[in-house]
């Protein structure tokens, strides 16, 4: 009765390191910022994130061009002015560099949208082919590579590539 015990436990050690070593070939890791890059879509979207954002910085330096050149004129004739001129003339700058300063938060807003709204579908095809690789090769899991510390398994990005067509 002791060996069949013995027995029972060693089958049953058995079955759990099967079972172990198969849940961990179950496991897959693919970096997805690597993935994203290399697509073509992102490297098109990406270039007109950096247009739009060279529009905006060059409309942001122009605005700071004309309030530095306000600023040294209304400087050059505060002399000349009335103190209520003066006064006025001050509004008037501290108006305008708020002005600047809420059209850069604009823009910034607004790249981000526009970065969303064209990363988005990238996104999207580069889940789907994640999850047709992960689904063909039997992986349960598909792990990001930036959150893992250790990555002794399986690296899809290769088949996810191929998948995609890049």
């Amino acid at each position: 009765m002791k060996q069949f015990k013995t027995f029972l436990l060693a089958i049953a050690l058995c079955f759990a390191t099967v079972s172990f070593t198969q849940a961990q070939s179950k496991v897959a890791h693919i970096n997805t910022q690597e993935l994203i890059a290399a697509m073509p879509a992102a490297k098109s979207a990406q270039a007109e994130i950096e247009a739009l954002g060279k529009t905006y910085q060059t409309d942001i330096q122009a605005s700071i061009t004309e309030y530095q050149n306000t600023v040294k004129q209304y400087e050059a004739e505060a002399a000349t002015k009335t103190d209520e001129e003066n006064q006025k003339r001050g509004l008037e700058l501290q108006e305008k560099q708020q002005r600047i300063q809420q059209f850069r938060a604009d823009a910034q807003k607004d790249l981000a949208t526009k970065e969303a709204e064209l990363f988005k579908p990238i996104q999207e095809a580069a889940m789907k082919a994640i999850n047709e690789v992960a689904k063909a090769k039997g992986y349960e899991y598909v792990i990001d590579r930036a959150t893992l510390i250790v990555a002794n398994g399986t690296d899809i990005l290769a088949d996810v590539k191929k998948q995609l067509g890049i």
